[in-house]
């Protein structure tokens, strides 16, 4: 969307015209209207684009009749992680360096007194004074230009919390390095702790964690947050005068969109690992943000779990726990792996087809589905990793039912009209 899109898209015909085709294609409605002078036709498809993307993202934002544009969609947090990352600040005043839509905006003006909003790009910043109004939001200050600069303007200490969300696209590609984004938050250290006693950090959710230290010494904690079982930020919390001692504090937050709540598993990602073992009757595969962390020791410390391999973050059990923050599976067999029988071990088991999986294993799911045949399922899964000896194995498992038994599949052992 170009400047001169947007001031015609906001004259009230035209919003009027976005409220009344809500409901039509994008691409249906740009051919239809091209060519009018009067109508900014590509605009408004991206506005019915956009709107339905946000759907999921801002259940409840996306029906107040809030302006994107796509690249701006997809980098804004969802509401579920701008939520909590409110529920870690409060104060007076915090600044936002990288505002977007300003959807975090939005969320930080519920628990702060004055939140100022800064973005470089005027079209963004335009977009977010449109949305704070369609919203009520009073307590935001819009500053638009470059931000570091901006921050100059302010005495040291002036703000409670910074919030900084470092663009990472850098040639049309997304980066993942501190370094690589914009800004370049581990350059600006101590500029950004002058202005703010606390900084939060939204940084890529693959993000290298080992040695974030050195780049950010003044860090005191890592959330690494997954959004419906999926890895979304990876939040990281800078404090002036840090109370660590030892290990920076790590937590892995799954949030659930739906309820609005989430779980923790806090830890330091030094624990102790327990020994592995022969795959026993339930095989767990902890959360994204869990294994991110790096506290699968401390969840199999919490449950009583032990792992499968000395390598990898698979756990077993002969205990059924309902609620396991990750998968679960009932264990039909489990076998080493050698390519020259392995097939008679399909055989054996009936398997035509599963979800394939692998962990510290020389091939591909891709190249194991070639190798043998394998059609796509949801109901049976293959799992190809080490064993406690070092071996490759493979375990053959289905999603239990409820009660912790085996549930129904393909392969004819109580097959269900579903599989």
């Amino acid at each position: 969307m170009t400047p001169d899109e947007l001031h015609s898209l906001l004259l009230p015909e035209n919003l009027n015209m976005l409220e009344e085709h809500g409901s039509d294609d994008p691409s249906s409605f740009a051919l239809r209207f091209q060519g009018r002078a009067d109508i900014p036709a590509r605009a408004i498809a991206e506005q019915l684009d956009c709107r339905r993307r946000a759907l999921k993202k801002l259940p409840v934002l996306s029906q107040k009749g809030l302006l994107y544009t796509a690249p701006a969609l997809e980098q804004s947090s969802g509401e579920a992680a701008a939520t909590y990352k409110a529920s870690l600040m409060g104060g007076e005043r915090l600044i936002d360096l990288t505002g977007g839509l300003g959807i975090d905006a939005v969320f930080f003006s519920r628990v702060f007194r004055n939140v100022v909003y800064c973005e470089r790009d005027p079209l963004l910043a335009e977009l977010a004074a449109y949305n704070f109004r369609r919203l009520g939001v009073s307590n935001v200050e819009i500053c638009q230009g470059d931000s570091l600069a901006m921050l100059h303007s302010f005495s040291d200490d002036h703000f409670d919390w910074m919030y900084v969300d470092p663009s990472r696209r850098e040639g049309g590609r997304r980066s993942v390095g501190l370094s690589a984004a914009s800004p370049d938050v581990a350059a600006s250290h101590d500029l950004l702790l002058r202005k703010a006693a606390k900084v939060m950090v939204k940084a890529s959710p693959a993000l290298e964690l080992s040695g974030i230290e050195r780049q950010l010494p003044s860090i005191s904690a890592i959330h690494v947050v997954s959004v419906g079982g999926e890895c979304r930020e990876t939040l990281l919390l800078l404090e002036r005068t840090p109370a660590r001692q030892g290990p920076i504090a790590r937590k892995a937050v799954l949030l659930d969109t739906t309820a609005g709540e989430w779980r923790e598993i806090a830890g330091t990602g030094w624990e102790s690992r327990s020994p592995a073992v022969p795959v026993q009757a339930f095989f767990y595969e902890p959360g994204p943000a869990i294994i991110k962390s790096a506290l699968t020791a401390r969840l199999s410390e919490v449950y009583g779990f032990d792992y499968v391999s000395n390598t990898v973050d698979y756990l077993t059990s002969n205990r059924f726990v309902e609620g396991f923050p990750g998968r679960t599976f009932r264990v039909v067999a489990s076998d080493r792996y050698k390519p020259k029988t392995f097939r008679s071990f399909l055989q054996r088991h009936g398997i035509r087809g599963a979800a394939i999986q692998r962990r510290d294993f020389p091939l591909s799911p891709e190249e194991i589905r070639r190798k043998f045949r394998l059609r796509e399922s949801h109901c049976d899964y293959l799992f190809f990793t080490k064993d406690s000896a070092g071996e490759s194995i493979c375990v053959y498992a289905v999603k239990p039912s409820p009660a912790g038994g085996e549930a129904p599949s393909v392969q004819g052992r109580n097959a269900a009209p579903e599989c």
